[in-house]
């Protein structure tokens, strides 16, 4: 089996509560997310301020139908209202496996 990677990226915005991202946001998708699959979650935060992308969260899961089924799954709900207690950028999901 191949893990598989969700790269989840927030660009632009008014405000982006790095400490809320690491302390809340990546905890409450591990409990919610773990039981599909997912492996482990971490953030990423460009060096320069003016950056377009202000973080990149990389999500590993056992394999990609893991990734879909949490994805798919009543506990995204949970995951996707917590976005605008951290931010108010453009969110955007990238799915891939290793080569």
């Amino acid at each position: 089996m191949t893990n598989a990677t969700m790269i989840v990226t927030c660009s632009g915005g008014t405000y982006f509560d790095r400490d809320y991202y690491v302390d809340v946001h990546l905890p409450l998708a591990l409990a919610r997310w773990q039981k599909h699959g997912l492996e482990g979650a971490a953030a990423f935060f460009p060096r320069d301020a003016d950056a377009v992308d202000v973080s990149v969260g990389i999500y590993r899961f056992r394999d990609e139908s893991a990734l879909h089924a949490a994805l798919a799954s009543a506990e995204t709900d949970a995951i996707m209202d917590d976005i605008p207690r951290f931010t108010d950028a453009k969110v955007s999901r990238i799915i891939g496996a290793p080569l």
